[in-house]
């Protein structure tokens, strides 16, 4: 005990050093107005000091008992609101040494900060008020805290009973005063030297015992006090202290409440729980519902029983498990945790709401969100509904719950895991997930082509912008269903800090949300937000409604009152009113001026200048970069911060009924291809329809009748015609049906033929034996994530001719299993239905070159509109004279009359100015539009105001595969009135249909330009520009828009056709009953079903080429090498390539790559010693016994030396990866007369530091000693969890990779190899490298920054030495960077190592060639061209 004065500082004194001793056990008592008793345990000294002559005024004892003892049952977090009668209990509060106190003058306010600190800590916070209405200002507060369970702890002051009823000032009936809302209540009498101090303690600890113990909640202690208030002496009796005397020497409350809990061993597994757990194995449509779980310890365990579940699971928002940030890769997650996040809105279908019942519900947690969902709940019954919750509480507001369980989640979980589950993903569960997959692409898409910060879309900010350690807290009304809604399930997360401990083996981590919901009013929200953040004591970023703020704008006054907290960011959405109700059927109930005043309660109060006079930061953003930014400069600061997001009533609610328009139109899309499937028993559980058995492709030329508009077709030089080239693919599926697809290359668009072939090569070979999804027809992001996740290719690596004719194999490869056409896929229809091929026709739009007198070129024009063309497209800025082109377009306007539709494409070929000169010429010309008139894409913009013409983008567009909805912004002005798609420039079908659908939404014309296809690829685009008619009605229906005249489509390409790659062309002409030119989507599915190839125009046909796999000897120093090798390609050809896998790989990590780039070279890999089937054998002489062989280096260099020399007589090019690039890089250095160039790809020269190299030998001898004791499976797992391998692990075709690394004959050899070829090991390279005169291409992907470091290093240092020799710069050396990739860029994006290689090792060959010695001379070589 020590004993300090209180008049003077040393009691203050005394108190900061208590607060600073370390681990110590302390409390404070006030005795006298001058004298406290304090204990710190650290101290053994036990001395108590009472003055006779001054004994304390017992009200300042009393309240000094109750402080003490709050503090002892670990309530430490005081929220006191000012008052005279409450004085004593605020003065022992602020007086005590481990309180923590913070104050406001509105005691609802106040009482809200209380709860939020019991939702971030699990602890109640304590209350202290004045008498009189200041208790009854608690009261909102009591009721949230009641009905969310959370513990609270409310002292209020009161008259003594004299006082009662007779007319006091501020004396209400404060017993009882919150009635059934509290957990307990006792009025103290007012304090007494007659009645046991110790009352008080026990009326404390069973108070609080009561708010701690479940149900948890508000408890009440009324605390009269009579005067004097101050702490003036006053005579009372010591007697009062008896049996206090164990209390006053100890750190413990004075009654201890002990709970017997029992273990979860102890859960009658046989009896209630044997009938629960049969019900949710015996479940056929099972669904896991989470709802408010506010406990890390129990989110953890909901996400082990989301787990092991194979069940859709619903997380709400306030679940913890809604908002993830993904650490692994998607594939893995998609494949364990089946999250159904947008439930809400695909119940907008009545056909969903229809189809969708479950028999067993599991719900964990109390309250759910979505009004929808627990409507489609309540439609489920009669059903097994099992509702776990810690609270007894009913939480059945539909009075469907068939078993309450009454306990903690994570003993709930224990139970059930300790049974297991087993893994099996139903086609219903499939087809659950694919239409969740729907309406989030469909949010994406409705969410990015609105330009405006809409609310939603505020919502999905956030959901992305929230740091890993950050805390949501969600204000009531919209911001909570927005969230909920429109969120993203799934997002990186791109904080370079380490997870938190608990997560370390999660693919994702969770994002801890809270919110009010307990009564779920609007009232104290950033009051709450900030106790909350005390309470967690972490960053929150609180998002509340502006009605919302302005009710508790005195909750400033405590944001502003900096505690030891970290930083709060309130973002507001401020569309000055409740726009809740617009949303509500109460907006079509009453008139306008109603539902603004006595709904909406619009407003014109600035927050800013509310936060200016709390002296808080205040940010204003109206776009979603500016919110973007405000969000993260709010993370980087360590003060608060308001954000205003600025919005509108009438845009938030005509946008929200946008969303649910699309989103119900595009579930019922899916719902009707799914819930087909789901009846067919050919359709494996994942929805994949079937297997591709094979893919072939057929080279073929056909010849042109006149040259290209775009200069694209080859001329023979022998008979002077002019020709189109392209692959016909055969795509074949397992049961027979045939796709075919066309990939005809623009070279003007950066492709050729030789690039495209290599493609067609690898993907003939990854093709092979993938399955279908059953989404692809979708065309909502369907094809790109099949591309990914089933081929492993990155979309964006395909260039854009080619996905459009896979694209197009596979859909037409749908529609031969379906029975009907390519259209009837896309709209999702099948046969039995109104089949939409016989009747559905597409106008065309006649093309026509400018050349010739303007008379000449008008009177072509006429020649087309009389064979029926309704539109024509001239071609202009042919010439160089913008006076020609005008005069050409006035005399055919003049010779057309008006009633033609006339375009103009000038091809990006005027200066502005020109353009604008054109346009004032022809400006009475009635022109539909005007394709690309100015070169500057930038320029598009100000050419439309300035001119006023209608323009179209088509150029413009044919760059944008990476998010076009996002590019395409700034081309939302509605001077541009047409997007004109050539589907294979801009990437296929898919990408097509989201142009035109962004396109369509802004009141845009979707035009689809052939590209001079065959009649294969017209057939196709024929369909598509049908589906599109049939989508653009869509469109404008749902947007209440009336129906547009159909499109002139530019596919009068047909005309060029002078041949065609069918021996039964395809037949365009004249519409007998319309008298226009118009193609038959039943004429294009004609060809497509019965085609023939015509055998005149085919080159030639290739099905996937063969590898040859043979074994070769090598000897070298007393041992045998046999070596397993594997080719493709033709031995006879002298460019030989030799592959080199990395440790752990094999010669078949290549087998992609090589049967790419085989047609121009002879590829040949290998198994390098001690791995895969390669074996070492010791020969009958022992040389120097010698017992084992080496895998040095050295050694392996000499071998390979060797058998290059076995393979090729000439020199070969080297590629090799990790392991095997630095072997090549070795060879390159040491063995130029046999190496002609090398790729090196995430190769390093080795370690310059002989202190590293050391190290690193024993790390790599530690690790060879762990592969022999543990083995190979063991091993793997530890190698490839490296940071090195942090892109491959995201990879969706990862798993199949490591397999692949267990398949090696001989483990003990293979350790030997990782110690002998160790970096540690091998011979540094770095001063050799200035010496080097063999070609190089060092290869790194674009994520792997260790690698892409040590290449620029490499290229310093050749070029280094090239300085020091005074050599001419020649470009003999390079550094290319993979997109999309890490460390494994060959298997992690193979199309884009394909083409470095090809560039540098193949095609180099028919450019430039240098002589051996170095000397700058050039000579020139020629290759004939692929054809």
């Amino acid at each position: 005990m020590k004993v300090f004065s209180v008049a003077g500082e040393s009691f203050r004194t005394g108190i900061m050093e208590m607060k600073e001793s370390a681990r110590s056990h302390q409390f404070c008592i006030r005795l006298s107005p001058s004298v406290a008793v304090a204990c710190n345990m650290l101290d053994r000294t036990n001395e108590t000091c009472l003055s006779e002559q001054e004994h304390a005024n017992i009200n300042a004892l009393w309240a000094s008992f109750i402080v003490e003892e709050c503090s002892r049952l670990g309530l430490t977090y005081f929220c006191i609101a000012p008052g005279s009668r409450s004085s004593p209990l605020a003065i022992a509060a602020a007086s005590h040494p481990l309180i923590t106190c913070i104050s406001c003058f509105d005691e609802r306010s106040l009482a809200f900060h209380a709860i939020g600190y019991a939702k971030g800590s699990h602890s109640p916070a304590v209350v202290i008020t004045s008498s009189g209405t200041a208790v009854s200002n608690l009261l909102p507060a009591v009721v949230e805290a009641s009905q969310d369970f959370l513990p609270l702890l409310l002292l209020t002051a009161d008259r003594p009973l004299e006082l009662q009823d007779a007319g006091a000032n501020q004396a209400i009936n404060q017993v009882n005063h919150f009635g059934s809302f509290v957990r307990f209540f006792f009025s103290l009498p007012a304090p007494t030297d007659e009645i046991p101090a110790r009352m008080v303690l026990t009326t404390l600890d069973s108070a609080v015992h009561w708010a701690t113990s479940s149900p948890c909640g508000p408890v009440h202690i009324n605390c009269p006090f009579r005067e004097p208030l101050e702490n003036s002496p006053s005579p009372w009796n010591l007697s009062s202290l008896n049996g206090l005397q164990n209390w006053l020497s100890s750190s413990e409350a004075f009654t201890k409440y002990i709970r017997l809990e029992a273990s979860p061993m102890s859960i009658d597994t046989f009896g209630h729980m044997a009938e629960v757990l049969k019900v949710i194995h015996g479940a056929r449509n099972g669904i896991l519902l989470l709802g408010s779980i506010q406990s890390e310890d129990e989110i953890w365990a909901a996400f082990l029983l989301a787990k092991h579940i194979s069940w859709p699971i619903v997380a709400d928002v306030l679940s913890g498990l809604r908002l993830r940030k993904s650490l692994s890769s998607f594939l893995e997650v998609e494949n364990n945790f089946f999250f159904v996040d947008h439930l809400d809105h695909a119940l907008l279908s009545d056909s969903v709401r229809k189809w969708l019942k479950f028999d067993v519900i599991i719900q964990m947690g109390s309250r759910v969100t979505s009004k929808r969902v627990s409507k489609m709940l309540e439609d489920c019954s009669p059903c097994s509904y099992i509702m776990v919750d810690e609270h007894p509480g009913r939480h059945d507001p539909s009075h469907i719950v068939t078993h309450r369980i009454q306990s903690t989640v994570l003993e709930f979980v224990g139970c059930l895991l300790k049974t297991g589950f087993p893994r099996n993903r139903s086609k219903w569960t499939a087809t659950l997930l694919a239409l969740n997959m729907m309406v989030e692409w469909e949010i994406q898409f409705q969410i990015s082509a609105n330009y405006c910060l809409s609310e939603p879309q505020v919502a999905q900010v956030i959901s992305e912008a929230l740091p890993f350690d950050s805390v949501l807290f969600l204000g009531n009304s919209m911001p909570i269903r927005d969230v909920d809604m429109y969120a993203r399930g799934w997002s990186k997360c791109t904080d370079s800090v380490a997870v938190r401990p608990l997560n370390l083996q999660l693919p994702f981590c969770w994002t801890w949300t809270s919110g009010n919901r307990g009564a779920s009013g609007i009232d104290g929200l950033l009051s709450t937000a900030v106790g909350f953040s005390v309470g967690c004591n972490k960053r929150v970023l609180c998002v509340v409604g502006d009605v919302s703020f302005l009710h508790d704008t005195n909750g400033l006054a405590i944001l502003n009152q900096r505690m030891t907290r970290k930083p709060v960011t309130v973002v507001v959405i401020n569309n000055n009113g409740g726009a809740i109700f617009s949303l509500l059927p109460i907006k079509d109930k009453v008139e306008a001026a109603i539902l603004d005043q006595f709904f909406h309660t619009s407003h014109k109060i600035s927050l800013r200048s509310l936060c200016v006079a709390h002296g808080l930061k205040h940010l204003h953003v109206r776009t979603k970069m500016e919110l973007q930014d405000a969000l993260f400069m709010s993370q980087c600061e360590e003060n608060d911060c308001i954000i205003e997001v600025e919005s509108s009533i009438d845009a938030n609610t005509s946008f929200h009924s946008v969303l649910r328009k699309f989103t119900c139109q595009a579930v019922d899309h899916g719902l009707r291809i799914f819930s087909r499937l789901y009846f067919e028993e050919s359709v494996s559980p994942g929805l994949f329809l079937c297997k591709i058995s094979r893919m072939e492709y057929t080279l073929f030329r056909i010849p042109l009748c006149a040259p290209t508009t775009t200069s694209s077709s080859s001329i023979d030089q022998v008979n002077r015609g002019f020709f189109r080239e392209g692959f016909i693919l055969s795509l074949f599926l397992e049961d027979g049906s045939l796709g075919l697809g066309e990939v005809s290359p623009l070279e003007i668009h950066k492709e050729n033929l030789l690039d495209v072939e290599e493609q067609l090569k690898c993907l003939l070979h990854i093709f092979k034996g993938a399955k279908i999804s059953s989404s692809i027809p979708l065309l909502r992001g369907s094809f790109s994530s099949w591309i990914f996740h089933e081929l492993g290719i990155h979309p964006r690596s395909i260039y854009p001719s080619v996905r459009c004719g896979l694209e197009m194999a596979v859909l037409n490869a749908i529609a031969g299993r379906k029975g009907c056409s390519l259209l009837d896929v896309l709209q999702h229809r099948l046969v039995e239905e109104d089949d939409l091929s016989s009747s559905s026709k597409v106008k065309i739009c006649g093309l026509l070159d400018s050349g010739g007198t303007p008379s000449e070129v008008a009177r072509v024009a006429k020649t087309l509109v009389e064979e029926g063309f309704p539109a024509i497209k001239l071609k202009v800025a042919r010439q160089g004279n913008v006076m020609y082109d005008a005069a050409v377009v006035q005399e055919v306007r003049k010779k057309l009359g008006n009633q033609i539709e006339l375009r103009v494409d000038a091809n990006r070929n005027w200066s502005y100015e020109e353009a604008i000169l054109f346009s004032s010429l022809v400006k009475d010309c009635g022109l539909q539009y005007i394709e690309e008139p100015v070169m500057d894409e930038d320029a598009i913009v100000k050419f439309c105001e300035e001119s006023g013409l209608p323009v179209a983008l088509d150029e413009t567009i044919d760059g944008i595969q990476d998010n076009p909805v996002k590019e395409l912004a700034k081309y939302v002005h509605p001077g541009i009135v047409a997007i004109v798609i050539k589907p294979s420039v801009i990437g296929g079908f898919e990408n097509a249909a989201l142009v035109a659908r962004w396109a369509q939404q802004h009141g845009k014309m979707a035009v689809v330009s052939a590209a001079f296809e065959s009649g294969v690829g017209l057939s196709g685009y024929i369909h598509l520009s049908c589906y599109l008619e049939l989508q653009n009605a869509e469109i404008r229906k749902l947007m209440d828009i009336q129906p547009a005249p159909s499109i002139a489509h530019g596919l009068g390409t047909f005309r060029w056709l002078d041949e065609d790659v069918t021996v039964n062309p395809l037949r365009i002409g004249r519409d007998p009953h319309s008298g226009i030119i118009e193609a038959s989507v039943a004429e294009a599915n004609r060809l497509l079903k019965s085609f023939q190839i015509n055998q005149k125009v085919v080159c030639r046909k290739f099905t996937e080429e063969q590898v040859r796999r043979y074994k070769l000897t090598v000897d070298s120093k007393g041992f045998s090498y046999l070596i397993k090798v594997l080719e493709v390609g033709q031995r006879t050809n002298d460019n030989v390539l030799l592959f080199l896998h990395g440790f752990l790989g094999t010669g078949e990590d290549w087998i992609t790559i090589m049967k790419a780039i085989s047609g121009s070279a002879r590829c040949i890999s290998i198994d390098l010693p001690g791995h895969g089937e390669s074996t070492t054998q010791k020969n009958d002489c022992d040389v120097h016994g010698v017992e084992e062989p080496s895998f040095s280096m050295e050694v392996v260099a000499n071998l390979l030396y060797k058998l290059i020399h076995h393979l090729a007589p000439g020199k070969v090019n080297l590629v090799g990866y990790s392991m095997g690039a630095r072997i090549a890089m070795y060879m390159a250095l040491r063995f130029a007369d046999k190496i002609g160039r090398a790729a090196i790809i995430s190769g390093s020269p080795g370690l310059k530091d002989k202190m590293a190299r050391r190290i690193r030998r024993v790390k790599d001898d530690s690790r060879a000693r762990i592969l022999k004791a543990y083995g190979l499976e063991s091993f793997l797992e530890a190698w490839y969890r490296g940071e090195l391998w942090k892109s491959l692990r995201e990879h969706p075709h990862y798993s199949q990779i490591i397999a692949s690394r267990s398949k090696h004959d001989d483990v003990q050899h293979l350790a030997k190899a990782l110690s002998d070829l160790s970096i540690g090991r091998q011979p540094q390279l770095w001063d050799e490298l200035k010496c080097c005169k063999t070609p190089l291409s060092i290869i790194v992907g674009e994520k792997d920054t260790k690698f892409k470091t040590i290449a620029q290093q490499i290229l310093s240092q050749i070029d280094m030495g090239r300085k020091i020799k005074d050599d001419p710069v020649v470009s003999l050396h390079e550094i290319v960077e993979i997109p999309d990739s890490g460390h494994a860029a060959h298997l992690e994006n193979p199309l884009a190592v394909i083409n470095a290689l090809s560039k540098f090792l193949i095609r180099s060959r028919t450019q430039l060639s240098y002589n051996s010695d170095f000397s700058g001379q050039v000579a020139i070589t020629h290759e004939s061209h692929l054809l």
